[in-house]
């Protein structure tokens, strides 16, 4: 390879690469899963680099990736695949009967740390409308389409491509590209997604902030009166890989006191995830002391009150993808009290 032809490859490296965050996001948003999204993305890179030759620049370099990973998504999205909440499965369990079963990984959607999926912008009302798109509710509205509607839509209506841009990213024509999105419209306004009425401000407004700082509070000290006057009367709680959900206060804290009772005393780290307030959680390690990784939790909040709060437990998986160490040492003071 010559050096001109050295320092174009280069080159490309460097402008292909301005674009990972942004097909990341496009790619979660088509299959559910933040770890599928990633591999989506490298292998478009990977096609982008050596086809990159007989791109003859007749669309711009960014529809031109759209094309490469929209057919990516579309070979791996095989027939009925589809990533779903505990409650697009099951139906709500009593505490009584409450029972954990574990399905396998490529059943869940998967939790996303916002700085893989959300380019940065300046412009406040595409931030909302990018950060909308990758909460849990929209996430899993998205998984009962087909997937060349889902890819309509996500091109509309979240990324703002025009009907003839998507036509012809997806080789078909304007009238197709239109009946599919108002097919895909009607499929979403026929569901009611739990977690769809989530109102989150961006940044979060004082009241929110508030909610917050008490519900860290409330679960750090295992406080139930507390945690419970910040739960809706129907907030709902999941716990992936398990296929258990739960409505309602009362559930959830008798659910926290009893089979989640080693979860008193854990420390919560803020995240970002799904465009919403997140929390990792650390419970105590009574081997090793300190604290261990139990759960990234990703809380829906709405009229003043947390309307869902969903664990996700893969901790090998979560942690080390949102950057989170694998340990917390116990703070002196902790030490000193027994902690």
């Amino acid at each position: 390879m010559s050096d001109g032809t050295a320092t174009t490859k280069t080159d490309l490296d460097v402008r292909l690469e301005k674009h990972r965050v942004e097909l990341t996001g496009y790619c979660y948003r088509m299959l559910g899963s933040s770890f599928e999204a990633e591999d989506a993305v490298q292998d478009t890179m990977v096609r982008a680099w050596r086809s990159y030759d007989k791109f003859e620049g007749r669309s711009s370099l960014r529809s031109w990736l759209y094309r490469i990973a929209t057919n990516v998504c579309l070979d791996m999205l095989t027939a009925g695949s589809k990533r779903a909440r505990p409650m697009d499965l099951t139906e709500s369990t009593p505490l009584a009967q409450a029972a954990l079963s574990p399905r396998p990984d490529h059943t869940w959607l998967e939790p996303v740390p916002d700085s893989r999926v959300l380019p940065t912008t300046d412009d406040p009302a595409e931030a909302a409308v990018a950060k909308e798109s990758v909460r849990l509710a929209f996430m899993a509205a998205l998984q009962q389409l087909p997937p060349k509607q889902r890819a309509v839509l996500i091109l509309r209506e979240v990324l703002a491509w025009r009907a003839s841009e998507v036509a012809e990213l997806l080789g078909t024509s304007v009238a197709s590209v239109n009946s599919a999105l108002q097919r895909a419209r009607a499929t979403l306004a026929e569901q009611q997604q739990p977690g769809a009425e989530a109102a989150v401000a961006d940044p979060l407004d004082e009241e929110q902030q508030k909610l917050l700082d008490r519900y860290v509070a409330a679960f750090e000290g295992y406080d139930m009166t507390a945690l419970t006057a910040l739960l809706h009367e129907d907030a709902i709680m999941t716990m992936p890989p398990f296929d258990l959900w739960l409505t309602g206060a009362g559930d959830i804290t008798g659910f926290m006191t009893t089979l989640g009772a080693p979860c008193a005393g854990s420390r919560l780290v803020p995240v970002q995830v799904n465009g919403l307030p997140g929390f990792a959680q650390y419970k105590p390690d009574p081997e090793a002391g300190g604290f261990t990784p139990w759960a990234v939790q990703v809380l829906e909040i709405s009229g003043g009150r947390i309307t869902g709060f969903h664990c996700f437990l893969d901790t090998k998986r979560w942690f080390p993808l949102f950057g989170l160490p694998l340990h917390l040492e116990a703070e002196a003071d902790e030490v000193e009290q027994g902690v």
